[in-house]
C-alpha cells in the first residue's frame, strides 16, 4: 500500500512539473496555499519583492504562516502586509528594523521570532535548496546564537511578559583551532520570487540588486511561484543572460500592477535631511582607513557617509551585502531606481566595473575573507573589542542584519560612532551590557573626539584626539580604561 502511494505521489509530482507553468493571475497562482505553510520570501526592503503575490495571499487570508526572509518587510507592502494582517505566526529573519508592527506583535506574543544573521539565513536557504542538511559557520560565535537564551516567543499575557520559548543553544565544533556553529538548512512549502523578466519555461532575469535572496529562495521550496514584470516566450532570453534556470520555478505569473516606490533617500533621516555636525567629522576620519585597491563594506547609517570622503588618489571598491560590488554615490532624484539600493534601502548608483549578484554570493565574499575592511556603527564597544549594535533591550527589537557576518569575515573592523549616547552616557565601556554582535572583533574605534586602537589583552590606546579637546575630557566620557600614545596627534581630517 505504501509503495502504491509513493508511486502515485511521484506521478503527481511529474504531472505538476510538466504541466504549464503559466498562471492567469496572482490569485490563481496562490490559490492552494494552505494554513500552516512555510513560505520563503525573496526580496530586500521593497527591492525584488513579489508584491502582487503577497497582495493575493493577503486577500486569500491564509493563516499560521511561517515565513523565511532577510527582513520582515515594511508595513502595508509585500510581506509586511501579511504581518499587518497577523497571517504570520513565526518569522525566521535577520531584521525587523522599520517594521514596528512586527516588533509589537513579537512582544505581545502574537509572533514567534527566530532571529538569525542575514548571511546565515541566506546560507540556510541556499543549503536547503542544494540538499545540504546543515553546515558550520563562525558567524555568531560568542553571541546569543551560540549560548541561546534570547527570547523567541512571549506569552499573550502582556502584563506578565512571560517568555514561552528561547533561541536554542547551537552545537559547536572546532576546525583548525577555530570554533564554528552548526546551522540547519531550510526548505519551504512555497517560495515567492520577483524578477524583471521571465519566459513561460520559468527562466528568470533580475535587474540590479533585485536578485538578492530571490535566486536562493527559488531553489529551496517544493513550489516556487515567480512574479515577473515582463513575460516573454522561450528563446527570447539568451541562455547566457538567464540568472535562474526554469527548473527551479513551478509557476509563473505576470504581475498585475507596480508602483514606483522610493522608501528612503540617501543622507536623510526618517524626518528629513540629517542634521548632525559630528557625522561628517567621524565619516571623514573613517575614510582615512581606506587603502588603494581595497574592497570595503560600509554599515548602514553614519558609516555609509565615509564613501563621500574617499581620497581622489586611491581606488576603493565598495561592497553592499544585498548584492552589489562597486557601490557608487547617491543619485539625483530623477535617476533613482528602486531596483538599485544599498543595505540601508536607499537608492544608489553602480560605478563602471561594478557587478550585481545574489545574497548568497555576497555573503560568500564576506565569510570567505575577501572583504578587506568593514566600517560599522555601534551602540557599545568594550575595551577588549566586543561590539554590540543589534538590540537595545527595553526598546523595539531590530535584529542583527548582516553585522554578525561582517565582523566575523572582514579583514579589519572599524567602528564609527558618536562617543556618547543620550545624556552623555559612555558607549566605550569596560564590558558591553547589551547582547554582543561579535566578541573581540573591533580593531579601531573612531568618534567625533577620539580615535582608539584596540589591543589584545591590553588597554585601549588613544592615538588621536579632536583639536581643542583634552585627554581629561575624553576620559570623562569614556568608561573603558585607556592609555595615551606617546605619539598622540590631532584627528586626521
Amino acid at each position: 500500500m505504501f509503495q502504491i502511494r509513493k508511486i502515485v505521489n511521484q506521478q503527481l509530482q511529474l504531472q505538476i512539473r510538466y504541466a504549464s507553468k503559466l498562471f492567469k493571475n496572482s490569485t490563481e497562482a496562490v490559490a492552494d496555499i494552505k494554513d500552516g505553510s512555510t513560505l520563503i520570501c525573496g526580496g530586500f526592503g521593497i527591492c525584488g519583492i513579489a508584491e502582487n503575490l503577497f497582495e493575493a495571499l493577503a486577500q486569500k487570508g491564509t493563516k499560521n504562516l511561517t515565513t523565511v526572509s532577510v527582513d520582515i518587510g515594511i508595513p502595508g507592502i509585500g510581506l509586511g502586509k501579511l504581518v499587518d494582517n497577523k497571517q504570520v505566526t513565526k518569522a525566521i529573519t535577520s531584521y525587523l528594523g522599520e517594521n514596528k508592527i512586527a516588533g509589537q506583535q513579537f512582544y505581545q506574543g502574537d509572533l514567534e521570532l527566530e532571529l538569525c544573521p542575514q548571511g546565515t539565513v541566506v546560507e540556510r536557504v541556499r543549503a536547503g535548496g542544494a540538499g545540504i542538511p546543515a553546515f558550520y559557520t563562525s558567524t555568531g560565535v560568542g553571541t546569543v546564537l551560540e549560548h541561546g537564551g534570547f527570547p523567541s516567543k512571549f506569552s499573550h499575557d502582556v502584563l506578565a511578559h512571560h517568555v514561552e520559548k528561547y533561541l536554542p543553544v547551537r552545537e559547536t565544533r572546532e576546525f583548525n583551532g577555530k570554533k564554528y556553529l552548526l546551522e540547519e538548512g531550510i526548505r519551504g512549502d512555497y517560495a515567492f520570487v520577483k524578477a524583471w523578466k521571465g519566459d513561460t519555461e520559468g527562466n528568470l532575469v533580475f535587474r540590479w540588486t533585485s536578485q538578492n535572496m530571490n535566486t536562493d529562495a527559488a531553489k529551496a521550496a517544493k513550489i516556487t511561484i515567480a512574479e515577473v514584470e515582463e513575460l516573454v516566450e522561450p528563446g527570447q532570453i539568451p541562455p547566457d543572460q538567464i540568472h535562474l534556470p526554469g527548473i527551479y520555478v513551478q509557476r509563473i505569473v505576470k504581475g498585475e500592477k507596480y508602483i514606483d516606490r522610493i522608501y528612503k533617500r540617501g543622507g536623510e533621516s526618517e524626518t528629513g535631511p540629517a542634521q548632525d555636525i559630528h557625522r561628517d567629522v567621524i565619516a571623514r576620519r573613517a575614510a582615512k582607513e581606506f587603502r588603494d585597491g581595497m574592497y570595503a563594506n560600509l554599515g548602514v547609517g553614519l558609516p555609509t557617509q565615509a564613501a563621500n570622503f574617499v581620497p581622489n588618489d586611491i581606488h576603493v571598491v565598495l561592497q553592499a551585502e544585498n548584492g552589489l560590488l562597486g557601490a557608487g554615490p547617491f543619485p539625483s532624484r530623477d535617476k533613482e531606481d528602486q531596483d538599485l539600493i544599498n543595505p540601508g534601502k536607499e537608492p544608489i548608483t553602480c560605478v563602471p566595473g561594478g557587478s550585481t549578484f545574489s545574497s548568497s554570493e555576497s555573503f560568500a565574499m564576506i565569510r570567505g575573507h575577501h572583504i578587506d575592511l568593514t566600517i560599522l556603527g555601534a551602540l557599545q564597544v568594550s575595551e577588549n573589542g566586543d561590539l554590540a549594535n543589534w538590540i537595545n533591550p527595553g526598546k523595539m527589537v531590530n535584529g542583527m542584519g548582516g553585522a554578525m557576518d561582517l565582523v566575523g569575515g572582514c579583514g579589519r573592523v572599524v567602528v564609527a560612532m558618536h562617543h556618547t549616547a543620550r545624556f552623555d552616557a559612555p558607549k566605550i565601556l569596560k564590558k558591553c551590557t547589551l547582547p554582543v554582535t561579535g566578541a573581540g572583533v573591533v580593531d579601531l574605534i573612531i568618534t567625533e573626539i577620539a580615535v582608539f586602537k584596540v589591543r589584545k589583552n591590553q588597554p585601549l590606546l588613544l592615538i588621536e584626539k579632536a583639536p581643542n579637546v583634552t585627554v581629561e575630557f575624553i576620559q570623562s566620557r569614556t568608561e573603558a580604561v585607556f592609555e595615551v600614545s606617546n605619539s598622540l596627534t590631532d584627528m586626521l581630517q
